[in-house]
């Protein structure tokens, strides 16, 4: 039997594991995502844009919520994404003080090499395990990733 203070431990290591694992990631990524001349808050945002469809592009307030983020942050990653012309800004045409932020078609090109390079990336950090451990992995990343929030005291 278990004592408290082994789970606190083993859960301690994993935690440490979990962290290193995922600084590891964001450097791999970082590598494959530098040859595009886009950041990783870049990739972010290009990827949350491409998700709103229709004729409803998101509003700047959209995508600082949805990033969890201040809007003056998401000003930011819109001017550089902008300049890359990955991005433009647009009038609502139901009030003209509203901007919406719409994906251009060479945002939509990078989106895709964009897609490419996390899929190498993530090739090479899963490369270790066999196709049986990653479909594990998988699962146990659900059940972490689908978790009711914590409660709180």
């Amino acid at each position: 039997m278990s004592t408290g203070s082994e789970t606190d431990t083993t859960d301690g290591v994993l935690a440490e594991q979990l962290l290193r694992l995922t600084r590891r990631l964001h450097r791999i990524q970082k590598r494959y995502m530098e040859p595009l001349g886009i950041t990783p808050a870049q990739g972010r945002l290009l990827r949350l844009v491409s998700h709103y469809g229709g004729d409803q592009p998101p509003r700047m307030a959209d995508l600082a919520k949805r990033l969890e983020v201040v809007p003056r942050a998401v000003t930011t990653l819109v001017d550089g994404l902008e300049t890359a012309d990955c991005v433009r800004r647009v009038p609502d045409p139901a009030n003209r003080r509203v901007i919406r932020i719409e994906l251009t078609e060479t945002g939509r090109a990078t989106l895709r090499r964009l897609r490419n390079a996390r899929t190498d990336a993530a090739e090479e950090i899963l490369a270790p395990l066999t196709a049986g451990q990653r479909e594990v992995l998988g699962g146990l990343l659900n059940a972490l990733a689908d978790a009711p929030a914590e409660r709180r005291c």
